[in-house]
């Protein structure tokens, strides 16, 4: 790990950076980063404030390049939050640069402050962790999912957050993934779906179809559960949400 500390430390240099990383999502990004070695590439696509951004700088082994990738224009910011101002991309922009400076990873993170389409060429080499966090409609994820999962080195990690959780997002798994033939679908916490790339026969594609599709119920609860939260629908709230988790992440 590059800061030399335990995934603990890591969760207490996030703990008050906004965001919607769940601890176990954190977790997951953390365990893929920290299997990797020295020289390899990690690509954040959205990094808001910086709080997924910090995890990975922790975990990323020495000698490894953390790249995340986020305008910080003002649009796209979270839930709820597609249309902003050039005001608030900058107080993002400017919140994201103390963050990683307070976490002590700012000189582990370059940060390329572009739209995910316009960085591809900024961005040099195979790709061995990829997490997709950026703009949730569907044309903006199906670009990520095509242009970037193609730098993606073989036996490579893709985290693709808000996974069958929000519309856009999971419309363009399904139209880039379900039957994709190189990467495999292996689970998911909570919203955050892992993929490894991999080469699959038309069988494995049919069982990696299927395990991706056994997930679409969850996608419907929790689109139920926000059009419970946004209309003020309480008692289909709770009943779609016993533990009162809220907003669906």
């Amino acid at each position: 790990m590059g800061t030399g500390a335990p995934f603990e430390d890591a969760l207490a240099r996030v703990e008050g950076v906004e965001g919607w990383m769940t601890d176990g999502q954190a977790r997951r990004l953390w365990d893929r980063a920290t299997a990797l070695h020295s020289g390899t590439q990690l690509v954040e696509i959205g990094s808001y404030r910086g709080r997924s951004t910090i995890v990975l700088a922790c975990a990323a082994p020495e000698g490894a390049r953390v790249v995340a990738i986020d305008p910080h224009a003002g649009n796209d910011r979270g839930p709820q939050q597609v249309h902003g101002t050039d005001a608030e991309g900058e107080s993002d922009h400017q919140a994201f640069v103390a963050n990683l400076a307070q976490a002590g990873v700012a000189e582990r993170v370059r940060h390329v402050r572009r739209p995910s389409t316009d960085a591809l060429d900024l961005v040099e080499g195979k790709i061995d962790l990829l997490y997709v966090d950026g703009a949730h409609r569907y044309r903006m994820v199906r670009d990520d999912l095509r242009l970037w999962t193609d730098r993606i080195a073989d036996g490579g990690t893709l985290l693709i957050h808000d996974a069958f959780a929000s519309i856009g997002v999971t419309a363009a798994q399904v139209r880039c993934l379900f039957l994709n033939r190189r990467f495999r679908y292996v689970g998911r916490e909570r919203s955050l779906a892992e993929y490894r790339r991999a080469d699959l026969g038309p069988r494995a594609r049919a069982r990696n179809a299927l395990r991706q599709a056994a997930e679409l119920p969850w996608f419907g609860r929790n689109v139920a559960l926000k059009i419970a939260i946004t209309a003020r629908l309480r008692p289909l709230r709770r009943l779609l949400d016993a533990r009162a988790e809220g907003w669906p992440y």
